[in-house]
């Protein structure tokens, strides 16, 4: 899955820096479903406050998984989501994202999240093939 990049933000990057705010706007655009599931995501956490806020739902159809996969297997883009909504996030499996505040306090949930414990604590014969 690729980005859709302008042919000015192509520019920017082959003189050099890349505004930021531009990389995270293309990103929104190229990847709309990643991009919600972050969004309401974040709003939860900022609502509901707490440690965690997560997605159990897998996405409805292949081009949404590969999204969300896009989103949070790049560095480059997981990076700039972080530093754009204020959050660390973590994924488990196809589809489970969450969102941990900055907040220390959430340290030990996020590495209990992140652990191998976790991973293996998410399977299940349905998440097979995801």
């Amino acid at each position: 899955m690729s980005l859709d990049v302008s042919p000015a933000l192509l520019e920017q990057a082959e003189r050099g820096e890349v505004d930021e705010a531009e990389f995270v706007d293309c990103v929104r655009m190229s990847l709309p479903y990643a991009w919600e599931m972050i969004s309401s995501l974040v709003a939860r956490l900022t609502v509901d406050g707490g440690q965690i806020a997560d997605n159990q739902t897998p996405p409805p159809d292949e081009q949404a998984r590969g999204q969300l996969l896009r989103a949070l297997a790049s560095d480059a883009i997981r990076g700039s989501l972080q530093r754009h909504f204020g959050v660390r996030l973590a994924f488990q499996n196809c589809h489970r994202v969450a969102v941990f505040p900055l907040d220390p306090a959430a340290d030990d949930r996020l590495a209990a999240f992140t652990s191998v414990r976790g991973q293996l604590l998410n399977q299940s014969p349905e998440l097979r093939d995801c």
